[in-house]
């Protein structure tokens, strides 16, 4: 091991995390899975951290990254929707967004050729809102009850961002096909 994949090794770990907070949460160990959900939290910032400052970037740390992101919120919202703890239109609006970036990036690697994913500033905003609703909701299952109207206010912020989100890579990744096929063309 070299210390350049610490950041890749720290992704991994976050990976393994998504089945035990899963568990928790269907258990209804919130507490604990608030906990869980803090280090998940905590290792993103870290390998991320680790990564950019000390110029350990790498082609599968760009990939294993957003994957360990996708996979810990998008299997913790399924859970808590399922459970009734958010609406599951929202989840069902995350998934189609997830759905249609990901057939795209298909889409564009076989069609088009290589590409960078890069999350714009409104990708991370909504990641950042997408956590944030998901920790509010245990926290509000575990330690303290937060008025419904706060939870309800992040249910919109959610939403707003990844429609926002969802259009923009549509609109981006579109706009870079298109270029791409008409430089082939010339």
């Amino acid at each position: 091991m070299r210390w350049r994949d610490i950041p890749n090794i720290i992704s991994l770990i976050r990976i393994g995390l998504v089945l035990p907070i899963v568990m928790l949460l269907i258990e209804e160990h919130y507490t604990t899975a608030l906990i869980m959900l803090f280090v998940a939290g905590a290792s993103d910032a870290l390998d991320g951290y680790l990564a950019k400052r000390n110029g350990w970037t790498s082609r599968i740390g760009s990939i294993l990254d957003p994957v360990a992101d996708k996979l810990l919120l998008v299997s913790s919202f399924l859970v808590l929707g399922w459970m009734g703890h958010i609406p599951l239109w929202l989840v069902a609006g995350i998934v189609a967004r997830d759905v249609v970036i990901l057939l795209g990036a298909a889409a564009y690697h076989f069609l088009i050729g290589h590409y960078e994913m890069a999350p714009s500033w409104i990708s991370k905003t909504n990641t950042f809102a997408q956590i944030l609703l998901g920790l509010t909701v245990v926290l509000s299952l575990s330690i303290v009850t937060l008025p419904s109207v706060f939870i309800d206010g992040l249910v919109y912020m959610v939403v707003v961002t990844t429609v926002m989100s969802g259009a923009d890579y549509v609109w981006t990744w579109g706009r870079r096909a298109l270029d791409a096929k008409s430089r082939r063309h010339v």
